[in-house]
C-alpha cells in the first residue's frame, strides 16, 4: 500500500477493495486523476483508494498517470539529536529538493540540505521511507517523489535559510520542540518524524 497526499488528504493504492466510508474507490486503470485531485481539494471526502490487482504494479502504474519530479532531502541530526527542520511557507518542513543533472540521489539530498540550512559535513546513516505528494506548478499536477535519509553532522556554525527557495527559518528542534512543529507541518513529513 502506497500513500500519495494531496494537500494533507491521501490518495492510497491498494489492493483491497473496502466499503466506501468517508472514502471513494476507483480502478487505477480507468481512474481520470485530475478530477480525484479536484474531488480531494473540493468535497469532505477524507481519501480516495485506487485499486489494482497487482500489487507489484500499483506505484509504476500510478507514476504514469502525471509528470514526476524526483526530490532528495534529509532528516538531519546534530550531536544532541535534534532535528534540522526549515520554514517555508508558513509550515515547517524538512530540507529537500530536485535532483540536478546525473547526480545521484544521496548527492542531491545532501547539496539540497546544506543549500538550504547552511549546514555542512553531512553524513548518510541510512534510506528512510519516500514520499509521494501531488502539486500544482504553472497550471499543471506533478507527482513529488522524495527520497528521504537519515544523516547526521557535528556543524556548530550559524544556519541560515536559502531566501530564493522562501525559506525564512533554520533551527535544531529538539523532540518536544519537532511535535509542536509537526501540528503545522506537512502529512508526509508527519510518516518521517
Amino acid at each position: 500500500m502506497y500513500k500519495v497526499f494531496v494537500g494533507d488528504k491521501p490518495i492510497i493504492l491498494t489492493t483491497k477493495v473496502e466499503q466506501e466510508i468517508n472514502f471513494k474507490n476507483y480502478l487505477l486503470d480507468t481512474v481520470n486523476i485530475g478530477k480525484v485531485i479536484k474531488e480531494l481539494n473540493t468535497t469532505s471526502l477524507n481519501e480516495v483508494r485506487l485499486i489494482h490487482k497487482n500489487e507489484d504494479k500499483l506505484l509504476k502504474k500510478f507514476l504514469k498517470k502525471l509528470p514526476n519530479v524526483i526530490a532528495g532531502g534529509g532528516k538531519v541530526y546534530n550531536e544532541n539529536n535534534d532535528v534540522l527542520f526549515i520554514y517555508r511557507n508558513d509550515k515547517w518542513d524538512l530540507p529537500k529538493g530536485k535532483v540536478e543533472g546525473n547526480e545521484t540521489i544521496e548527492k542531491t539530498a545532501i547539496r539540497e540540505v546544506s543549500e538550504e540550512t547552511g549546514v555542512a559535513g553531512l553524513e548518510i546513516l541510512k534510506p528512510l521511507e519516500t514520499t509521494y505528494h501531488i502539486f500544482k506548478r504553472n497550471g499543471r499536477h506533478k507527482i513529488k517523489i522524495t527520497y528521504w535519509f537519515e544523516m547526521k553532522t557535528n556543524f556548530k556554525g550559524n544556519l541560515y535559510g536559502q531566501e530564493e527557495e522562501g525559506i525564512t527559518k533554520v533551527e535544531w528542534l529538539n523532540e518536544n520542540q519537532a511535535k509542536d512543529a509537526l501540528v503545522n507541518s506537512y502529512a508526509n513529513i508527519k510518516l518521517l518524524i
